[in-house]
């Protein structure tokens, strides 16, 4: 017997962790500002940049002596550019959870071959802080992207610590209230939380961080691309708006109209409150359900932007095809896109849960999800 599909589908069907989804009053009339064909040197191309910087420090509260610029390559290229940048001078900690953390540390045990202990947890676990030696430099992703799972607050970092923080926040910024003062070195993109286009990454400094900038010097070379000094001095210009390469002032426009529409909607608490009611959703669905669970057992560390699923019930020969099949089911009748787990990750589904996604969305869709879900079963 067919099962009956729901009657409401989500308005917006696009649940990707990355890129995510626009904002929801997004048009390209509001690009219409961009001024393409313009240098980005120009009066106008710096003032639209040094905008974009500025207004990023007033919604998330980035005090007024951290240095903000915008660099090429998204958030891979703010985190390469921080570890080739500044780590070598001390022992470095890579603490990893999940596929971009652990990216990371081939990046620096292969690579830069420095001197590092590795602290590793399994997808939907994290590495206890406790354990972590915070004089040396440590490099961490602040949500794990793939694995649903966040570092709860920053209490566990001392503040007289003598190493680096460098962070990873690509999937946390604008939807997780982050301790500035716990982290020296912070990267996000612009196409995660406010859904921007990719391509771009920001980079955070705190006064540590230029101090050892404008004090060390690595002993590889650096390609002009990672290059934040000069004779020994910071190049300033970068973190007001004089970016190292070209970047697309269409992309630029789009960042500045989702910050906009950040401030509309009550800032860094508006962007939290959305991110909390979506996932607030996928709780209670998943309480309802004894066949689903959150890949993250502890709730204190479960991420209320990537949200990763597993299913559990026992009729269910082979996880992975399974999963696939689901989120396959979904995407061909249009009521979600992109929500399968990520290649290295158990098999399950990641559903984004982000500022930019409508609470009724997720609402429409579970029970789509379980429509999906009998569907698949019956069909085994």
């Amino acid at each position: 017997m067919a099962i009956q599909a729901p009657a409401t589908r989500p308005a917006n069907p696009r649940f990707s962790s990355g890129p995510c989804a626009k904002i929801p009053t997004f048009s390209l009339d509001l690009l219409s500002d961009a001024p393409l064909g313009r240098s980005h040197r120009a009066a106008v191309g710096k003032s639209k940049l040094l905008a974009a910087i500025e207004t990023t420090r007033d919604i998330l509260g980035i005090p007024a002596d951290y240095k903000i610029g915008i660099v090429p390559g998204s958030d891979t290229g703010a985190v390469e550019m921080a570890m080739w940048s500044l780590l070598g001078a001390r022992k470095a900690t890579m603490v990893a959870w999940e596929s971009f953390g652990s990216g990371w540390v081939t990046d620096v045990v292969k690579q830069l071959k420095i001197d590092a202990e590795v602290k590793t947890a399994d997808y939907g676990q994290i590495v206890d802080f406790a354990d972590v030696d915070f004089n040396t430099d440590v490099v961490f992703t602040w949500n794990g992207t793939t694995s649903g799972v966040r570092v709860p607050n920053g209490d566990k970092i001392p503040a007289d610590r003598e190493g680096l923080t460098i962070c990873d926040a690509t999937s946390a910024a604008f939807a997780m209230d982050l301790p500035w003062d716990k982290l020296d070195v912070t990267t996000f993109s612009w196409q995660k939380v406010l859904g921007g286009e990719a391509a771009h990454g920001i980079i955070v400094l705190s006064p540590r961080a230029v101090e050892r900038l404008e004090n060390y010097t690595p002993a590889w070379p650096l390609p002009k691309i990672f290059r934040m000094t000069k004779g020994g001095k910071l190049i300033d210009g970068i973190f007001k708006g004089e970016t190292i390469n070209t970047p697309s002032m269409l992309a630029v426009e789009d960042y500045l109209v989702a910050l906009e529409w950040a401030k509309s909607i009550g800032g860094l608490k508006g962007m939290i409150a959305r991110a909390d009611a979506n996932t607030a959703v996928i709780s209670a669905f998943v309480d309802a359900h004894d066949w689903i669970e959150f890949l993250a057992d502890d709730p204190a560390i479960r991420s209320n932007t990537s949200v990763c699923l597993k299913f559990t019930d026992a009729r269910i020969t082979d996880g992975a095809v399974f999963a696939k099949a689901v989120a396959k089911r979904l995407e061909a009748e249009g009521v979600a896109l992109d929500i399968g787990a990520y290649r290295d990750a158990p098999a399950g589904l990641r559903i984004w849960c982000g500022s930019t996604v409508e609470t009724s969305d997720i609402e429409a869709l579970m029970p789509w999800l379980n429509w999906a879900f009998e569907a698949e079963i019956a069909a085994q």
